[in-house]
């Protein structure tokens, strides 16, 4: 059996809608899902219990998905069943996404849990590579897909981000902490103009069992908002959520979306 450790966002409704049996959906407190009914809260401080309750209902499998915060641990808050885990949390807390990311996953399958990803919990997730778009890249997008896969590759020397904005080989944003729409958000206020690329991967190296970059219909609104040409993708790093509502989306704006193999 699978259990969802669901965030916000999209991307657990659509595994959870992807599911032919039975799913358990977990929550934290401080961060509950858009719309899906929780089976199971939990606190950071009672993670150890939450690992026994899931045993208890015969889950195996485990899925992490949605957008969660970084939670502060209360001491006087943790259980028994979670005293064990609390050098882990601490240093997982401390760390970066990705060194957060990868303590959890540890946690899980140390307690004996496959930890899968978004897009092995619901095949269909991933877009091929191609353009699917009325609208082609050209010339002056390959260049700045490729430039926009050395500043992502940089980016995550520092653990800030999967996403950046790209016109003539110059930076324009890069996304930080508050995601790819407040990045966006931001540049449909600059001065110069129109043009430019959303250039959106994985990090290298990333462990793809969670923190896949995301697009959606959304993201394809909020590049045409802030003025850009079309939005390149790592094909078979980026989920896309509501694919025919993403590809109507560019062509009703006049963007392309090019889901493009990694190079080298």
């Amino acid at each position: 059996m699978l259990a969802l450790l669901a965030g916000r966002g999209a991307l657990p409704d659509a595994i959870a809608a992807a599911q032919d049996g039975d799913v358990v959906i977990c929550a934290l407190e401080s961060d509950p899902p858009n719309r899906l009914e929780v089976d199971l809260w939990f606190r950071v401080e009672t993670l150890g219990s939450l690992l026994d309750q899931l045993k208890a209902r015969g889950v195996d499998r485990i899925c992490t998905a949605g957008a969660i915060g970084r939670p502060q641990i209360d001491p006087a808050a943790i259980d028994a069943a979670t005293l064990p885990l609390v050098p882990v949390l601490t240093a997982a807390l401390q760390a970066g996404d990705d060194g957060a990311l990868r303590a959890l996953i540890g946690i899980f399958e140390t307690a004996g849990f496959r930890m899968l990803a978004a897009h092995e919990a619901a095949p269909g997730l991933l877009l091929s590579a191609g353009v699917p778009t009325a609208v082609q890249p050209d010339d002056r997008h390959r260049s700045d897909a490729a430039r926009g896969a050395a500043i992502v590759a940089a980016m995550a020397a520092v653990d800030i981000g999967q996403a950046c904005a790209v016109l003539n080989g110059q930076a324009l944003a890069v996304e930080a902490m508050f995601g790819t729409d407040w990045m966006l958000t931001g540049l449909a206020e600059r001065p110069d103009g129109q043009g430019g690329i959303l250039f959106k991967a994985p990090k290298p190296g990333q462990d793809r069992r969670a923190d896949l970059p995301t697009i959606g219909p959304e993201t394809i609104r909020a590049a045409a908002g802030a003025g850009l040409e079309g939005v390149v993708i790592e094909a078979g790093g980026v989920i896309v959520l509501d694919q025919p509502g993403v590809i109507g989306a560019c062509d009703r704006m006049g963007l392309f979306l090019w889901s493009r193999e990694p190079q080298g």
